[in-house]
């Protein structure tokens, strides 16, 4: 950079909002500062980064600039607000002065990956941190979850009780070093330190816990690890004996795993890779990224994604990760190692026990993983936030924007380490709320002026550690943002356990809590998501959500604009023989499509060993526990059934993922011939898309997978006609497609397509999850809405 003068001093206070501590900002500050000659301070504050600087006007001018087109790579310049000030010629030099308190209007950044420089480091036999499994600088390592309060200082993170050494001290106090103020800085001298656990607490005999773990591994024994955010259970993925006692374990028989692998190389030799997937994989996040296997998958890890045609791949994330890699490899010294491929692969999987949240401190690892893990290796650093892997998907058909790939647009399975806390930005202002999601997928969102913050995934709240885990986050968010809200957002359930905790928060806050139909929140997530402000039509297309008409909804086409919607039609209703039951066994909405097709005694000849066949068929003959649904995800049960492809689902949306695969591996078909209709004069007044007809001929095909691929074209063309038709009605251009069975992506892809060929805009869920992941920010912006509008979220 060009030194430049100007005789005439004049001054500036510069605030800069965004993530700007934690990320080595204030340093870069004060090298630019000094390099140009200027005089001043910057600090950290609870708003962000202040900063006051003198000088000459080009010169300031050509800073304020620069610090946003030259931040350090971890840093994100949402604002920077200047103000002028009277100069003093008495200020010479620039410092950097402690932070100070102040309202909170800024935010701590993600965790992310160990950082190349990092990593040279750890790999130098020749480095004071060589091996060391807690390295880290203002480049990369934990934020948000060692974090208890802004602003972002040591004291208030769960590195407070590690005293640095001077060796440590000297560059944490060093504004040139890219250790400055790097809050977890530590080092073997000082900082936190690994051991390696037998399941009853007792430490394991070993000389180097790393090692022992490998091998151990090797072994075939399954190994919790601790984590940024939590525990993952972890095996060698190559010994199907082991995956398969993790599994048992566990209980979870058929649900896919995630695998780790040192590289892209060791990657590339399961799964295919496109250029904008290798750069998500290698992203500061580290999300999982879903991939399509290899040819030979299969037939080598066998129990790893049962059924599936991708598996959730991920790199090392955290030094500790990296060691294991380097100790399978014999240690070698540098880095050369990392570009190439690695024979050990690791399936590393959330370390929670059924249904419960993730593992979190070091006595309850023992407590709730002692019968599944055969050691544990952990640490003595807190983590003060339980916090999920990221799970998402590139799609070259979405639009690219900011986030970790680029050739092709990302959308979220499941948002969590290494995005939260991140911002979403959103086009107004308005009161702050928070949202409590809904039952499935949990999480929590709070809208603060311009800006939406999704929490981390939490999970299904079936219960009560599940429940308590929805409790600290939203109190962590809360506390991290430094807000109280003005009011809360709920589900229209009643019986959900986050609209009981809203309603009960509310009272004791004395705020409104406002109820949002489930549907309308998942069209309202994709506006908030994309800035829409106008009216659009929505697909509200997942599972269940209780419709304003105290009937399970789930396939639904609706007007919405802000804090109103209109619902315009459904899906045409299929029973629930057995109630919630039915929607975890894909043979009894089989028999419920047979009865409402007069087939019966087909029913029974299909079905007949089911025991129970004949008292499902006599409570669809009486109407009793028979409850209609116009759930999407329910028509894919239904055709999973009746295919054969998928009668029992031991996890949620198993039927429908293993009809997806079929039918990709079939290949692209037409839509069977009059396989719907849409009754416009339906009783009720609303558009009804009928896809009995679909499901007749369905019953009749002997190739399970031709018969998925028909379901998926002819659905793609019935919803699209519907649509369509609709949007033509409503002379509305803007489609919002959501809920959770938009993650299938041969329906999002196929319908996108065709609605793109009708001249509609298409928008979708990207930065958010499609499904109940992303229902709290619908929550919250329909809130808002309403709350801005003098009205309650609802139908016009």
């Amino acid at each position: 950079m060009l030194m430049l003068v100007d005789p005439t001093r004049v001054a500036r206070r510069l605030r800069v909002r965004g993530v700007v501590q934690g990320v080595g900002f204030r340093p870069f500050v004060y090298r630019f500062a000094t390099h140009l000659g200027l005089a001043g301070w910057v600090r950290n504050d609870g708003g962000g980064v202040e900063i006051e600087i003198h000088g000459s006007e080009p010169v300031l001018d050509a800073f304020t600039q620069c610090l946003a087109t030259e931040a350090p790579p971890l840093a994100r310049v949402d604002v920077i607000e200047p103000e002028v000030i009277p100069p003093d010629l008495s200020c010479k030099g620039f410092v950097i002065l402690p932070s100070v308190e102040g309202a909170v209007v800024t935010a701590i950044g993600p965790d992310v990956a160990v950082c190349p420089s990092c990593l040279a480091e750890l790999f130098d036999p020749d480095d004071r941190r060589w091996r060391y499994p807690f390295i880290n600088c203002t480049h990369c390592g934990p934020r948000y979850t060692i974090t208890r309060t802004l602003p972002y200082d040591r004291a208030r993170t769960s590195m407070a009780g590690f005293k640095q050494c001077p060796g440590c001290e000297a560059e944490y106090g060093h504004p040139g070093d890219r250790r400055f103020h790097a809050e977890p800085n530590a080092c073997p001298a000082c900082g936190p330190h690994l051991g390696l656990f037998e399941p009853h607490g007792v430490r394991a005999l070993a000389r180097d816990p790393v090692a022992e773990t490998v091998r151990r591994l090797k072994l075939g024994e399954i190994v919790a690890i601790k984590g940024l955010g939590g525990f993952h259970l972890a095996c060698d993925a190559s010994q199907p004996d082991s995956v398969a006692r993790l599994r048992a374990r566990k209980r979870r028989p058929h649900k896919p795993l995630a695998l780790m692998c040192a590289n892209l190389p060791s990657v590339a030799r399961w799964a295919q890779l496109s250029a904008a997937e290798a750069a998500s994989l290698e992203s500061p996040e580290r999300p999982i990224v879903l991939l399509g296997k290899q040819a030979h998958f299969d037939a080598v890890l066998p129990g790893v994604a049962p059924g599936l045609d991708e598996v959730g791949m991920m790199l090392p994330c955290t030094p500790l990760q990296y060691l294991l890699f380097h100790e399978a490899a014999g240690r070698p010294a540098g880095i050369a190692w990392l570009a190439d491929a690695q024979p050990l692969t690791l399936v590393m999987t959330s370390a929670n026990p059924h249904g419960e949240p993730l593992v979190q401190g070091n006595d309850e690892a023992f407590e709730r993983l002692g019968e599944i893990a055969d050691v544990l290796l952990m640490h003595d650093r807190d983590i003060v936030v339980r916090c999920d892997d990221s799970v998402l998907r590139v799609r070259p058909d979405l639009p690219t924007g900011p986030g970790v790939s680029s050739g092709g647009g990302i959308q979220f399975m499941r948002r969590a380490r290494g995005f939260t806390p991140l911002s979403l930005p959103l086009t107004d202002v308005g009161p702050t709320v928070l949202a409590f999601g809904a039952h499935f997928k949990a999480s929590v969102c709070i809208v603060r002026g311009r800006e939406a913050f999704l929490s981390q995934h939490v999970g299904g709240l079936d219960n009560p550690a599940a429940c308590a885990a929805l409790d600290e986050a939203a109190e962590h968010l809360q506390t991290i943002l430094a807000v109280r809200p003005e009011a809360l957002a709920h589900d229209a359930h009643p019986d959900y356990y986050s609209t009981r905790a809203a309603l009960a928060l509310a009272e004791r806050l004395e705020i409104p809590a406002i109820p949002v139909q489930h549907h309308h929140a998942h069209i309202a997530a994709v506006c908030a998501e994309q800035g829409i402000d106008e009216p659009v039509l929505g697909l509200a297309a997942d599972g269940v959500g209780l419709g304003s008409d105290g009937m399970p909804w789930g396939g639904e086409l609706l007007h919405v604009h802000g804090a109103v919607f209109r619902r315009l039609g459904h899906l045409s209703p299929l029973p629930l023989p057995g109630g919630d039951r039915a929607a975890r066994e894909p043979w009894r909405m089989a028999c419920g499509v047979l009865h409402a097709l007069g087939r019966r005694e087909e029913a029974i000849e299909r079905f007949a060993a089911r025991p129970n066949v004949e008292q499902v068929l006599g409570m669809l003959l009486r109407g009793a526990r028979c409850p209609p649904t116009t759930s999407l995800g329910r028509w894919f049960d239904a055709a999973a059934g009746l295919l054969g492809i998928c009668e029992d689902m031991s996890f949620e949306g198993q039927a429908a993922m293993q009809l997806e695969v079929l039918a990709r591996r079939f290949g692209a078909c037409l839509p069977l011939p009059g396989g719907f209709y849409i009754d416009t004069r339906a009783q009720s007044g609303l558009s009804v898309l009928n896809l009995y007809p679909l499901l007749a001929q369905l019953a009749d095909e002997d190739d399970a997978a031709r018969g998925a691929a028909h379901f998926h074209a002819t659905l793609v063309e019935a919803l699209a006609q519907w649509i369509g038709d609709a949007a033509h009605a409503e002379g509305i251009r803007r489609v919002v497609l959501a809920g959770g069975c938009l993650h299938n992506a041969l329906l999002a892809a196929g319908l996108r397509y065709r609605l793109l060929a009708r001249g509609l805009h298409v928008c979708e869920a990207q930065h958010a999850p499609p499904g109940d992941g992303g229902l709290a920010l619908g929550q919250a912006w329909v809130a808002r809405a309403a709350l801005r509008q003098g009205s309650v979220g609802g139908r016009d």
